[in-house]
């Protein structure tokens, strides 16, 4: 696993496309060429598509860098096909909610082992949203050169291929639900691994702030001592760009839509602080180089993952009831703002 090469991790994807069992379906939903090879964005699908029935979405790969991320919904992928052939309860969970799977947005990132895809475009920040609030010069986003990281594209251009189609597939699959969970895996910033929502392009906070709240709060009672801090985006920094903060506006302008978009922060800093040799290796800034630290990362995000698919499931046991969201509201606020707005 550690350290392995983005072409095998292309041939996995591949391999557990062509093994997928009757009931999950695969969808390329594109085609990029990179190193001269033809590598599709692969989709994995399984449960109702009725759209009264809430959705859970596993997103990895968006900066071809970090491929940590990659191999986390990978060992989530696997572990659902493993236990495909005899867990009742698995298919009793995938007959009351849609599950979507998407382990590799930016293949040709990772087959040049770069953040941005083979265009130079950062993903993250390739969206039609722009921040009026004071994001960071550079890692804000900018327009001036795709030689400089966090390139944004062209002003007025469409978005790559790779955001279209991360962009179509929660359009299709997850927006329209009364309710979708999605999680995108990445890595590299501090030392804490962090779950951000929306928004990231302004500090204000978004509408859906009590259900986030209570969905905290189902995290901290069903995984009791996790390392995760849950907060807005914003609280950290702000930016151009962002895909989930586009498709959130997007789901905005759906009635009866919930869309609560989650992005996973692994803290790569403690990765190098454990082993500073890292900090020499552009990988080792983002990814657990040593075997035995990449595993127990593996496993500990699975159960978050899992977790999430089962609160996605359930979500009328505790998402908050209209009567009680302005109440939620309040206590959100006071906990992630510090006051009430």
């Amino acid at each position: 696993m550690a350290g392995r090469s983005g072409a095998s991790v292309l041939d996995e994807i591949d391999g557990l496309a062509a093994q997928c069992p009757p009931g999950m379906q695969v969808q390329p939903l594109c085609q990029i060429d990179a190193r001269g090879r033809r590598c599709a964005v692969l989709s994995f699908s399984a449960g109702p598509s009725d759209p009264a029935l809430p959705a859970f979405g596993v997103f990895g790969g968006v900066h071809g860098l970090e491929r940590i991320g990659v191999e986390v919904v990978l060992a989530f992928l696997r572990a659902v096909l493993a236990r495909w052939a005899w867990d009742v309860s698995l298919h009793d969970l995938l007959g009351r909610v849609r599950l979507v799977v998407v382990p590799l947005v930016n293949p040709g990132g990772l087959l040049h082992g770069t953040r941005a895809n083979p265009a130079g475009v950062d993903l993250m920040r390739n969206a039609p949203v722009d921040c009026r609030h004071g994001a960071p010069w550079g890692v804000g986003g900018q327009r001036m050169s795709a030689r400089l990281p966090w390139y944004r594209g062209p002003a007025g251009a469409a978005m790559q291929p790779e955001a279209q189609a991360l962009c179509g597939v929660v359009e299709r699959e997850l927006i329209g639900r009364p309710l979708a969970i999605s999680i995108d895996c990445h890595s590299g910033f501090g030392l804490d691994d962090r779950l951000w929502f929306p928004h990231a392009h302004t500090p204000a906070p978004i509408e859906h702030l009590p259900e986030l709240h209570a969905l905290s709060q189902v995290l901290d009672g069903a995984l009791p001592h996790h390392r995760y801090r849950f907060e807005p985006q914003s609280l950290q920094y702000l930016a151009h760009g962002d895909l989930w903060d586009h498709l959130y506006l997007r789901a905005q302008q759906q009635p009866g839509t919930t869309l609560l978009p989650l992005t996973l922060e692994m803290g790569s800093w403690l990765w190098v602080k454990k082993n500073p040799r890292q900090a020499f290796s552009r990988h080792g800034i983002f990814n657990p180089l040593i075997a035995h630290r990449q595993q127990r990362v593996l496993r500990r995000h699975l159960a978050l993952l899992d977790h999430l698919m089962r609160a996605a499931a359930s979500q009328h046991r505790w998402r908050p009831q209209p009567l009680l969201r302005e109440t939620a509201r309040e206590a959100a606020l006071r906990h992630w703002y510090g006051a009430r707005r």
